[in-house]
């Protein structure tokens, strides 16, 4: 079970901005990726659902947070499925992310007050998710459903729409800036925050730092 609840969910992600996504099968890598960031200042993560096994290390992953982190939401993307969603569930996970609209995932998810967040590449399915439950929408690819344009162009008619776009943002200020002043509500950041170069060498201090930055542009722009 979520040690929070869906508002808690949906409000930190809104106010933070940013939101982490990785996966490594290796637990140890993955524990020092999760203390970068909550040293950082990040306190919404999304572990990616990928690999043999993803489950089990999910599974300790969040009990690791639990203990050190007790302000980090972890919850798990790259789910297509209602059993796949029901798993992680029970693996306390707070909140679920899908790339597709899965609506066995909203009954899931909403029998449990979990957050759900499906991911959408039009305006018809963003509205069906809403109607559905979605708090957050995703769409992904961002850059190839049409970029910061896309989301400008839904909050047109759909001004009350939440979009967390992933695939295509990066650090810098520019591209921050760019999807933000759209009216992303917040934006996921996967190997662009977390390079694999980084890992692989075990530069913690330099994902810590890079996290300030990435949240501290997030709070310039999200707030202009």
């Amino acid at each position: 079970m979520s040690r929070f609840t869906r508002l808690q969910v949906a409000t930190t992600m809104l106010q933070s901005g940013i939101i982490p996504v990785f996966y490594h099968k290796d637990l140890i890598t993955c524990k020092d990726v999760l203390k970068a960031c909550y040293d950082g200042g990040i306190r919404v993560f999304e572990f990616t659902n990928r690999g043999d096994f993803a489950h089990e290390v999910f599974r300790d992953l969040n009990k690791y947070a639990a203990l050190e982190m007790p302000e980090m939401i972890m919850g798990v993307g790259s789910v297509v499925d209602s059993g796949t969603a029901s798993l992680y569930i029970q693996l306390g996970a707070g909140f679920i992310v899908s790339p597709v609209l899965n609506e066995d995932m909203a009954k899931v998810c909403n029998r449990r007050k979990i957050l759900w967040c499906p991911g959408c590449g039009s305006v018809s399915e963003i509205s069906r998710a809403e109607e559905l439950g979605a708090e957050i929408i995703k769409i992904f690819p961002g850059s190839q459903v049409g970029g910061p344009g896309f989301i400008e162009a839904v909050k047109g008619p759909m001004p009350w729409t939440n979009i967390m776009p992933t695939g295509g943002v990066d650090t810098s200020e520019e591209s921050l800036k760019a999807w933000f002043q759209a009216g992303a509500a917040c934006v996921g950041m996967g190997s662009q925050l977390l390079k694999k170069s980084l890992v692989e060498n075990h530069d913690y201090d330099l994902i810590m730092k890079t996290c300030q930055q990435v949240l501290e542009i997030a709070k310039k722009y999200k707030t202009s």
